[in-house]
């Protein structure tokens, strides 16, 4: 669990009171990522076999300090596999498999035969193995499939665990009451708002419950919602970055938010921001093969617990970096939100 270290010691200085809070309205004020800028760190050129396209990437920082992505390829044939690529300092130099990863089997998993798609990856220390939810993609849509690895170089599949029409998919890191907990958006007659389901084993899932509905009218995320990279334990709640889809004359515009939710009851919304944090700006973010995407599936955070490296989908086309804070991100939430997030407006 990320601390907060919000408190304020009476030793404290007046000078270094009023430092910190100068720091925390800067959060408010200022934009909560910046560009790394060496942006996009990977696309197709950095890739040793012929692809059309990467991004999406799930990431994680592995025990020898390397961080890891594991990519959403898109092949020349228009389906997607994954692909990792390791680094050092999670920026360049990047190591890339020399062959795909983790290819789609639609063999023994009918439900890939269009390939598999935009991974989350959780470390899951009670099974000392990383849980990735990943999107397959056949004729009746997509669902949400899982894996567990230990090394990225073999995969446990446990197949569809959401059927069609549903993605978006992240596992929690711990049990919830004595069952793991998935969070996805499926597409219902009610809409493509965020669910909660739960299980005893990671393969029969049930108790789902809505979390967190996409709004009505004029919003910057009305209709259409969905999970960015996994969410994030502080000592505050569960942190979620998500993404909303504006429909505009030209085409849509995915732009992220943030929401908080309740760390023994997540599928209680404690607060939810009213507007966007970040969005489509950079000329990779607005052209590409699909123009005015930013889509991160993963983040590292950084030694001192507060850093956060989010790595995105820019414009279907490449991989690109932004860093954060995360006390950032709770501040900016405490002055942009309501605490009516699960409701739509």
């Amino acid at each position: 669990m990320l601390p907060l270290n919000q408190t304020t010691s009476p030793a404290e200085s007046p000078e270094s009171i009023a430092l910190e809070a100068a720091k925390l309205q800067a959060c408010v004020d200022q934009p909560l990522f910046t560009r790394h800028a060496g942006n996009p760190i990977l696309n197709r050129k950095d890739w040793p076999y012929p692809i059309n396209s990467v991004f999406n990437a799930g990431a994680v920082r592995l025990p020898d300090g390397d961080t890891l992505l594991l990519c959403r390829v898109e092949d020349r044939s228009g389906l997607s596999h994954l692909c990792a690529a390791r680094s050092s300092n999670g920026i360049d130099a990047w190591r890339i498999d020399s062959r795909p990863t983790l290819m789609a089997n639609p063999t023994d998993y009918p439900e890939e035969i269009w390939g598999i798609e935009d991974p989350r990856i959780t470390y899951v220390p009670e099974l000392e193995q990383y849980a990735v939810a990943y999107t397959s993609f056949a004729r009746g849509g997509p669902g949400v499939s899982l894996a567990l690895t230990k090394d990225f170089r073999s995969f446990e599949r446990f197949g569809v665990v959401m059927s069609p029409e549903d993605k978006d998919a992240a596992l929690l890191p711990r049990k919830i009451g004595g069952r793991w907990a998935l969070i996805h958006r499926p597409v219902t007659t009610l809409g493509a708002h965020m669910w909660i389901s739960y299980s005893p084993d990671l393969r029969h899932w049930g108790s789902h419950k809505i979390i967190l509905e996409a709004r009505r009218g004029g919003w910057w995320d009305a209709n259409k919602i969905g999970l960015c990279s996994p969410p994030i334990e502080t000592a505050k709640g569960w942190l979620m970055i998500y993404h909303g889809v504006r429909q505009t004359a030209s085409g849509s515009i995915y732009r992220l938010g943030l929401a908080l939710f309740d760390l023994e009851q997540p599928e209680i919304c404690l607060q939810r921001g009213h507007s966007w944090m970040f969005g489509p700006e950079a000329p990779y973010e607005c052209g590409g093969d699909v123009k005015d995407v930013v889509f991160p599936c993963g983040q590292t955070i950084g030694t001192d617990g507060d850093t956060i490296h989010l790595y995105y989908g820019a414009g279907d086309s490449c991989v690109a970096l932004a860093t954060g804070s995360i006390r950032c991100l709770l501040t900016w939430l405490d002055a942009n939100s309501s605490t009516a997030g699960r409701n739509a407006v």
